[in-house]
C-alpha cells in the first residue's frame, strides 16, 4: 500500500510539472501564430493510451491506439491531444521545429508561415523558454499558497539548545555531541534541518560550534566530501520524555507515566535518549534506579532493563523544550514570501548542481532516476509534503531544462540567442546533428541515474 500511495503521488506530479511546462512553450506557439501538432503527457512509443482532436467544433478520441484516425488527417491545423503509456516526460511538437521528434520529412519541405522555423529569433526564444518560465511560476504560485495556508515552521539551527548527536562521520570530522553549529564558512545557518545540507551546497572548509560555553572554529576535511553525501550526520538531541507504555513492556506496572522525563540513572545524570541508551547496555537484565521529573516533583523508580538494553517504553517529545520559529502570512505577504523561497531554491539546486559536476565530491553517484523521486515522497498522504515536494522538482525541472545542452530547451535557446547576436542562423543540418549528440548525452544521463537505482536496489 505505501509503495502505491508513493507511485500515485509521484504520476500526480509528474502529470502536474510535465502539463505545466508544456503549456508555457504551446501558449506561446499559439501567440505567435505557430502550428502545435501534438501535446502529449507522457510518450507514446508505438501506440497511445488516449488520442483527442477537436474537429467541426466537436472532440473526437482515440483509445489505445498506435496511429490517429485517417478522417484526422484532413485537419492538420487542429492539435492532437493525447496520454502516452511511458511516463518519462511529455512533448509539445511544434511544427518546423527540430527536437525530440526528428520529424525529418517535414523539414525537408518549404518553411510555411505557421511553422517555428519561419518566425524571427525572438519570436522562437520566447517559445523556447516558456516551458521554464511556467514552471518557475509553478513553483512560487506553490510556495505562496503553501506560506499562507501552513506558514513557515521550523528549529533554528542557534535554537537547538541540547545541540547535535553526531554519527561516526561527524565524530571523525571533528564535531562533538552537544555542540551547537552556528556557521559555515563563517556564514550563519539559518535552519536546523539543513546543517548536513548546506555544509555540503556550500563544499564548506570550516565550522563554528558553540561548544559547552566556548565557540569554537575549525577545518572540515574535504577528503571526506564523497561519504558526507549519506544522510544521518546530525540528530537533534532532546530529552528523554515517555510518550506511551506498551502493554507488552516488561516496565508496564512499575510506575511510569506519560510524560516523564528521566534524568539521571543510578546516580549518574543523562536525560538524552542516546546518552541513556549507551548507559543502560552495562545493565542488561538488571534493575537500575531510575530519578524521573513528573511535572514539578523529582521521583524514584525502579526499573528493569531488557537483555537487549531497553525500558521497553516509547519516547516522543516537547515543544517546551525548543523555541518554534513561526512566521505567518497573509495572502499578500506570501507572494513576496513565495518568490524569496523560490529564489533560494533555485540558488540551492544550483549548487546542488554543482557538487555532481565536481568529481572529488562523488556526487554523481547519488544521481537518481524516477525510483529515486518516488522514494522521497511519503508513505501515507501528506498534502504538505506532496506540494512540498512539487514545487522542488519545478525548480529542478526549470533549471535542467534551461542547461546549454542540445535536446533541452536551453540548448535550443543556447541557438537561438546566437542567431540573434550574430544574426545568422545556424543550419537545419547543424542543430539535427546537435540534436542527435544532446540525445545520446541525455541517455547516458538516464543510463547513469536508472544505474545508480538499480546498485543500490541490490547494495
Amino acid at each position: 500500500m505505501e509503495a502505491f500511495l508513493k507511485i500515485i503521488q509521484l504520476l500526480l506530479s509528474l502529470s502536474i510539472l510535465i502539463i505545466v511546462h508544456e503549456l508555457g512553450h504551446f501558449m506561446w506557439a499559439r501567440i505567435y501564430k505557430m502550428r502545435v501538432d501534438k501535446f502529449y503527457l507522457f510518450f507514446n512509443p508505438s501506440f497511445s493510451l488516449l488520442r483527442a482532436k477537436r474537429i467541426g467544433g466537436r472532440w473526437q478520441f482515440s483509445f489505445l491506439s498506435s496511429s490517429a484516425p485517417e478522417h484526422w488527417k484532413a485537419c492538420p491545423e487542429k492539435t492532437e491531444w493525447g496520454i502516452g503509456w511511458l511516463p518519462l516526460g511529455g512533448y509539445c511538437k511544434i511544427a518546423g521545429m527540430i527536437d525530440e521528434s526528428m520529424d525529418k520529412e517535414q523539414l525537408r519541405q518549404e518553411p510555411k508561415p505557421w511553422e517555428y522555423r519561419s518566425k524571427p529569433a525572438r519570436q522562437r526564444f520566447w517559445v523556447l523558454v516558456g516551458g521554464v518560465i511556467n514552471n518557475l511560476l509553478l513553483a512560487v504560485l506553490i510556495y505562496s499558497g503553501m506560506l499562507y495556508v501552513w506558514g513557515d515552521n521550523y528549529l533554528a539551527a542557534k535554537d537547538a539548545k541540547f545541540g547535535i548527536q553526531c554519527n561516526e562521520l561527524a565524530l571523525e570530522l571533528g564535531f562533538r555531541h552537544g555542540d551547537i553549529i552556528l556557521a559555515f564558512d563563517g556564514k550563519p545557518i539559518e535552519r536546523f534541518n539543513e546543517l548536513q545540507m548546506t555544509m555540503l551546497r556550500r563544499q564548506a572548509k570550516t565550522a563554528t560550534v558553540l561548544r559547552s560555553a566556548d565557540t569554537l572554529t575549525f577545518d572540515i576535511d574535504q577528503q571526506y566530501f564523497p561519504a558526507m553525501l549519506h544522510a544521518g550526520m546530525f540528530e537533534l538531541r532532546q530529552p528523554f520524555v515517555v510518550h506511551n507504555i506498551p502493554d507488552s513492556s516488561h516496565n508496564l506496572h512499575a510506575g511510569l507515566m506519560e510524560g516523564d522525563r528521566i534524568v539521571a540513572i543510578n546516580d549518574s545524570s543523562v536525560f538524552i535518549p542516546q546518552d541513556i541508551h549507551s548507559l543502560l547496555q552495562r545493565y542488561k537484565g538488571h534493575e537500575v534506579n531510575v530519578a524521573i521529573q513528573r511535572n514539578d516533583s523529582l521521583l524514584q523508580l525502579s526499573l528493569l532493563v531488557s537483555e537487549d538494553g531497553k525500558l521497553g517504553v516509547f519516547l516522543g517529545s516537547s515543544a517546551e523544550d525548543f523555541t518554534i520559529t513561526e512566521h505567518h502570512y497573509t495572502l499578500l505577504s506570501a507572494i513576496p514570501a513565495g518568490v524569496t523561497k523560490g529564489y533560494k531554491t533555485v540558488n540551492n539546486y544550483l549548487s546542488e548542481l554543482k557538487l555532481i559536476f565536481t568529481p572529488k565530491t562523488e556526487a554523481y553517484k547519488s544521481v537518481g532516476s524516477f525510483i529515486t523521486i518516488g522514494k522521497i515522497f511519503p508513505s501515507s498522504w501528506n498534502w504538505n509534503a506532496f506540494w512540498s515536494i512539487t514545487a522542488f522538482l519545478s525548480i529542478m525541472l526549470a533549471v535542467l531544462n534551461i542547461l546549454p545542452i542540445p535536446g533541452l530547451d536551453g540548448g535550443h535557446t543556447l541557438f537561438t540567442v546566437y542567431e540573434l547576436i550574430t544574426r545568422r542562423k545556424p543550419s537545419d543540418r547543424f542543430l539535427e546533428y546537435a540534436n542527435m549528440v544532446g540525445f545520446i548525452f541525455l541517455i547516458g544521463i538516464m543510463i547513469l541515474a536508472f544505474g545508480n537505482d538499480i546498485f543500490r536496489l541490490f547494495k
